[in-house]
């Protein structure tokens, strides 16, 4: 990273630390909680046994305890669309998530999992209330997941899914691609890609704590110093090579700091506190400020990765659901000077 694109992180550190809450008793509790439960777990079960189909049962499992957010209204999705590449058309699927009386605009939200587990299903607890309180339609596809489908398979079905709704009249201008984790990645790499291709952008880009170096080189270096309570670096690297195959780590949909010269639309990026990942994210947010983007980083003290799927305990998750809401709403009611 340029010296200037170090200014621009360290600058864009000390904005992230104003005026956000330290964390409540509930946020305490949980870190504990992961700190001494679930990451020894994690860091414990031999890789034979941490399978993709443990951990999706596991999540899906979870996903059972969870009621949707009673103000939106779940239905499925699928439908029949070929972007750039296709050599005939895929269905894609998915959900979409509505409030009551929806805005005009679409949240494209892409859910996280390590590129590995995870679905709509598990993610319900963040576009429902993202749904509810932005307004807006969720649109939340099922790409297809590694290591069954490896890149550029949610890849594709990412770009499938934002180029589908741009057949459907819906103006770039009134679409925000959001996403957690390595949906978050997923994201980021859908926008830059856009840019990349003269296809009309998106009117924002939020991003739940991001993860931007597949290769977890860096997490594992800093896990080691400051312990994550939730994201094993073992793990998240199982999950990274299995994801990107043999493409390596800078190929375009996997790196995201190779976004220079390009004109991308503005940025939400939200991160707790406690995160290992914390530094890359902050490296991220420098390069996109550096090239030019509007990039708003927020670092929430002492919360934990996506700590907003806890939004129903945590009062800064709910807090920072209501930012990115405000942000979304504000994207979409700003006419954007790129989509021409």
């Amino acid at each position: 990273m340029s010296a200037s694109q170090n200014q621009a992180a360290a600058d864009l550190h000390d904005q992230a630390a104003v005026d956000l809450p330290s964390p409540g008793r509930q946020a305490r509790i949980l870190t504990e909680m992961m700190r001494l439960g679930w990451r020894p777990l994690l860091d414990h079960i031999p890789g034979r046994l941490m399978t993709p189909l443990m951990i999706r049962t596991a999540f899906a499992t979870g996903a059972l305890l969870v009621r949707p957010d009673s103000r939106a209204r779940v239905r499925r999705f699928s439908a029949t669309a070929r972007g750039p590449g296709s050599t005939a058309p895929r269905t894609i699927t998915g959900e979409w998530v509505r409030p009551r009386d929806p805005d005009e605009g679409v949240v494209l939200y892409l859910h996280g999992g390590g590129y590995s587990f995870c679905s709509p299903r598990t993610h319900r607890v963040i576009t429902g209330r993202l749904a509810a309180t932005s307004g807006l339609r969720v649109l939340a596809p099922r790409y297809r997941l590694a290591p069954e489908h490896p890149y550029p398979a949610a890849f594709d079905d990412a770009m499938d899914c934002y180029l589908w709704l741009l057949d459907q009249g819906v103006p770039a201008g009134r679409v925000v691609i959001a996403g957690d984790s390595s949906g978050g990645h997923l994201a980021a790499a859908v926008a830059i890609e856009a840019c990349r291709s003269d296809t009309p952008v998106p009117a924002g880009v939020v991003l739940f704590s991001p993860w931007v170096d597949l290769s977890c080189e860096r997490l594992a270096q800093i896990d080691r110093s400051k312990r994550d309570p939730f994201i094993s670096p073992v793990v998240a690297q199982r999950c990274g090579l299995q994801y990107a195959g043999g493409h390596g780590w800078s190929g375009p949909g996997l790196s995201l700091l190779n976004c220079d010269g390009l004109t991308l639309p503005p940025f939400l990026i939200q991160v707790g506190g406690a995160e290992a990942m914390r530094e890359e994210i902050e490296q991220f947010a420098g390069v996109l400020t550096e090239a030019g983007t509007s990039c708003e980083l927020q670092v929430w003290p002492g919360q934990i990765h996506v700590f907003q799927a806890f939004n129903r305990l945590l009062p800064a998750a709910r807090e920072a659901m209501n930012d990115a809401a405000r942000f979304i709403r504000t994207s979409v009611e700003t006419p954007q000077e790129t989509e021409t």
